[in-house]
């Protein structure tokens, strides 16, 4: 842990704008004021507190809301896709062309019914695993892309899955929010810093 207190607290480097780094993190959500706060948008939560840390503002774009953000001399082009969940790759797509980024500089933060409350799991490529949002970017550009998941636990009954997935947290899951929101921000600024199989080391079941 002491490598990564190092590794955060360090000056931010800058570079010469050609060499810059670009990359795109796109947090899954749904817009509208319905879907706000509710366990389906923690990507759209995550991507707003790096925003908000960094004093910048979301502005309305094609297929997305965009920021950007700088951070040790790389470019972060945050989305928040307003195609809604299910056609979430058409969003991905467009801005992965608009931006030039490669696949191996896309991350996608996303929710995930199969892990407890606030756990990480992050991978370099996968199955959707039963996410809409995840399927449709994998039917759009390949399965060939990070992503972190972040839980959201499944303390549902049956037949109440899309209820709890839409639904608002718990009081009790409020109260840690804040402090795992900061965790997923570091594992993203981990990714674009020093990559995807050392983030994975420190940041996984986290």
């Amino acid at each position: 842990m002491f490598f990564l207190k190092k590794l955060f607290n360090k000056s931010e480097q800058t570079l010469p704008k050609e060499q810059e780094m670009k990359y795109l993190i796109v947090g899954l959500g749904n817009i509208g004021v319905e879907y706000e706060k509710t366990r389906h948008n923690i990507g759209f939560q995550v991507v707003e507190y790096m925003a908000q840390q960094a004093e910048a503002q979301f502005k309305s774009d094609k297929l997305a809301f965009r920021a950007e953000i700088k951070y040790k001399g790389r470019i972060l082009v945050l989305i928040k896709p307003t195609t809604y969940m299910n056609l979430s790759g058409k969003s991905v797509n467009y801005w992965l062309q608009k931006e030039k980024v490669e696949l191996d500089k896309l991350l996608i933060i996303v929710d995930d019914l199969a892990l407890p409350f606030g756990s990480l799991r992050i991978k370099t490529k996968g199955s959707d695993g039963g996410h809409n949002g995840l399927a449709n970017i994998n039917q759009t550009i390949g399965n060939e892309y990070a992503r972190i998941r972040f839980g959201i636990g499944d303390a549902f009954s049956k037949g109440k899955q899309i209820d709890y997935v839409l639904g608002t947290w718990s009081e009790a899951e409020e109260k840690l929010l804040p402090e795992r929101i900061e965790k997923m921000s570091e594992a993203v600024k981990s990714f674009v810093s020093i990559g995807i199989e050392r983030t994975m080391n420190f940041f996984n079941g986290k």
